[in-house]
């Protein structure tokens, strides 16, 4: 297998003042290609903005990030927000759609960005939608949704662009059990089809421990947690 994803030596450090925060310390991370990887920790931990330098939303303070072989932050504002838009997916809690648009539009709208033509962008949009079985809600807006379907449109937006890697920050964390399990297993039935890699922030200890690997994030650096639920529960994550 190929590594999608390579932090190395990874930090992130504010300062105000005389104040200096340390967040991550020489964080180092792989992720192979089709590999769900799980991520837990405490409140404040650092989880959120690992996945913003991840994903090239915010700049390291330190360290490599390196994604199909290129170190996303090396490149220019511009040629990384292309970069983002073709090769990285993000998921977030609360889905963030935009609530004027039908799910099909939602979807389609990283395709627009890159330059698709609308009417391809759209094909693609419902051929996806389909694909996380939301063919008879193309033309809905998220309001006339259910929480679970909004969750559906969001993965789908992620996964449209067919990227190697998809972020996930508490994907299934505003849901209820029924929704949560559907969300898990469309997350894998996709994993599985598509061979995208997923690193699934989270504080459902019964998503992480389902999935391939398990990382905590403590003192700024990722440790390995025990693939069994119950050892994750005793780690009081």
């Amino acid at each position: 297998m190929s590594n999608v994803l390579l932090c190395h030596q990874l930090s992130k450090v504010y300062q105000q003042g005389e104040v200096k925060t340390v967040v991550l310390s020489d964080l180092n991370l792989t992720v192979e290609q089709g590999e769900i990887v799980a991520i837990v920790g405490s409140s404040g931990c650092g989880k959120s903005t690992f996945l913003h330098l991840a994903g090239a939303l915010d700049k390291p303070s330190s360290g490599e990030v390196m994604i199909n072989g290129v170190d996303i932050h090396q490149l220019s504002d511009k040629k990384r927000a292309q970069f983002r838009n073709q090769h990285i997916g993000f998921i977030y809690q609360f889905h963030h759609l935009m609530m004027e648009f039908s799910a099909e539009e939602n979807v389609a709208m990283p395709l627009l960005i890159r330059g698709d033509k609308p009417k391809e962008a759209l094909t693609q949009a419902q051929a996806m939608l389909t694909q996380v079985g939301l063919s008879e809600r193309l033309k809905y807006r998220p309001s006339a949704l259910s929480g679970g379907e909004r969750q559906r449109v969001a993965i789908a937006r992620a996964l449209v662009t067919k990227p190697s890697l998809v972020l996930a920050d508490e994907p299934t964390g505003n849901l209820d059990f029924d929704s949560a399990e559907q969300i898990y297993q469309l997350l894998r039935e996709l994993n599985r089809s598509i061979k995208t890699s997923f690193v699934i922030v989270t504080h459902d200890l019964i998503l992480a421990a389902r999935l391939d690997r398990q990382l905590k994030i403590e003192h700024g650096q990722l440790t390995p947690l025990k693939n069994t639920l119950k050892e994750s529960i005793n780690a009081n994550v």
